[in-house]
């Protein structure tokens, strides 16, 4: 055992991957439905920082981790984020996660009053319920000493694995309906145009007639084929191809235009044509499909955008982003120039612009720098929600000029695993030592302190969400998220909800709930 320890010791890169495999192949352990994921990786973490100390690799991956994950997730949810603040959903949310800082912020200190306990193990076991470092550095900062990260020791562990468990046993319990985002295509379907109130109108003219988001996207007559346009004049018998998200709203089009007639238009490929390409020319991305000029003589138009899992209608203000997959209808004859046009190259779905991930990082560090002075307290920081403050701007605003602050949700996603990673590895191991000494020194007293702070943040939030406001399962897991702040419950919320709300939620409610706490402990001792 000596000898694997020095070796750990000598090799701490060894110590922290060994830690993250270790990590997962523990996370993936099922017991009855309940697995901690990469939550368990911190715990695994926990026990090689105990087992060999001086394998803690520098403070610096932790801070890299962290800020990889929280600029991936900011980018990618900016406009949803800015969104929720003015939606009457998005300030429900933020009240609910008040209610719960709030409440662990009260139970702390009640413990000061009941129990005799210091008031930094109280504020330290604030912080880690909330597992939030910044928090814990404030509270440093402003006690002068280091006893909150004494009980920031004892609660971090249980600021993880708590909100895991929590969830787990709400889901388990109350068995919610999530619906599930289907990743199909846009429907389509060929109309005979019937109404004779329609002819002689323009094309133009009888989609602004149509149920919300059915598109006309290519026309039939005297058997050949031609891409719609909106100022092409219809007339009775010509078909119509239509495009829409689902089958109900095509019928109802279909209902107004004449009558359905599959098979005249799509089986036609003489003059019309699908195809798919890759966005990946940095001439095309960043660009409104309005903006665009598709290439060709013959004539083509723009029937879909794929995203991620998701299809989108084509609408004259969307962004094309890398790794876009677009759908047009085009003459074979053009297919090699509009292939060119676009870039149609699968590396596109993994490449963003590292001019812009360092310049948004570069700020978001900044931001977090800056030394925000209160009347009567002082000064603080806000450390590393600057990056996600940063992230949510950059995200909002898509591109600016010629910079394109998007990142493709494929390399998003190992952007943001890959930091979420390192940063619990890292953690995991600096706490160790730390944890396993608080805990022979003063019992289970301080263990159980933990617990009923962690209790007193996460209850209410849920019972607000899932029993009062009856609000969805998965929205509520984001929330709860946000409010904890650490991304490995966020990770776990993910994978017991299939949708986007988790991330959300947690963008929506993690900056504001950092920035509270990191006041909670800088205006506290105040009163004391």
């Amino acid at each position: 055992m000596d000898f694997i320890k020095t070796l750990l010791e000598q090799q701490p890169l060894m110590a922290l991957f060994l830690t993250i495999a270790l990590g997962y192949l523990l996370g993936e352990v099922n017991v009855k439905g309940f697995s901690l994921g990469v939550g368990a990786v911190l715990f695994v973490a926990l026990a090689m920082g105990w087992f060999a100390p001086k394998s803690v690799p520098s403070p610096m991956v932790g801070t890299l981790g962290l800020a990889l994950f929280l600029y991936g997730v900011g980018v990618q949810y900016g406009k949803q984020f800015f969104i929720g603040l003015v939606s009457p959903t998005g300030r429900r949310a933020n009240l609910m996660a008040l209610i719960g800082v709030l409440s662990a912020g009260v139970v702390s200190l009640v413990f000061v009053k009941t129990m005799g306990i210091n008031l930094g193990y109280a504020l330290g076991l604030f912080a880690g319920s909330g597992t939030s470092t910044p928090t814990l550095q404030a509270a440093i900062a402003t006690l002068g000493n280091d006893d909150p990260a004494v009980g920031y020791s004892v609660s971090y562990p249980f600021g993880v694995a708590g909100p895991i468990l929590f969830l787990y046993l709400a889901f388990m319990i109350l068995k919610p309906k999530i619906e599930v985002p289907t990743a199909t295509g846009l429907e389509m379907l060929e109309i005979a145009l019937r109404n004779p109130e329609l002819s002689g109108k323009t094309l133009g003219e009888v989609m602004a007639a149509l149920p919300a988001g059915v598109q006309i996207a290519a026309l039939r007559r005297e058997s050949r084929n031609e891409p719609a346009s909106p100022n092409l004049v219809v007339a009775e018998n010509d078909v119509l191809l239509a495009v829409a998200p689902t089958k109900e709203a095509l019928a109802q089009a279909s209902a107004f235009l004449g009558e359905a007639a599959p098979g005249r238009l799509v089986m036609d490929r003489r003059d019309l044509d699908y195809l798919r390409v890759f966005a990946s020319r940095p001439t095309v991305v960043g660009r409104a499909l309005g903006d665009l000029d598709l290439p060709g003589e013959k004539g083509a138009v723009l029937i879909q955008v794929r995203r991620g899992d998701t299809d989108i209608l084509p609408r004259p203000d969307l962004v094309l982003e890398f790794g876009d997959r677009v759908g047009v209808l085009a003459n074979r004859a053009d297919f090699a120039a509009m292939r060119k046009y676009f870039g149609d190259s699968i590396k596109g779905t993994a490449e963003f612009s590292y001019i812009s991930i360092g310049i948004g990082m570069a700020l978001g560090f900044l931001i977090g720098a800056i030394q925000i002075p209160l009347p009567g307290i002082g000064k603080i920081a806000i450390g590393l929600s600057g990056v996600l403050l940063m992230a949510l701007i950059l995200g909002n605003q898509r591109r600016t000029g010629g910079m394109n602050w998007t990142i493709p949700l494929s390399a998003n996603l190992v952007l943001r695993n890959l930091g979420l990673t390192l940063f619990l590895a890292q953690v995991g191991m600096s706490s160790g030592p730390k944890f396993v000494a608080t805990v022979s020194e003063t019992g289970l007293m301080m263990l159980g302190l933990g617990v009923l702070v962690l209790i007193a943040l996460v209850v209410p939030i849920m019972i607000l969400g899932l029993l009062v406001f009856r609000m969805p399962y998965d929205e509520v897991a984001g929330i709860v998220a946000g409010a904890c702040g650490n991304p490995a419950i966020l990770a776990y919320a993910n994978k017991l909800t299939p949708t986007d709300r988790p991330d959300l939620g947690y963008a929506m409610i993690f900056p504001g709930m950092t920035i509270l706490k990191i006041l909670f402990v800088d205006i506290v001792p105040a009163f004391f």
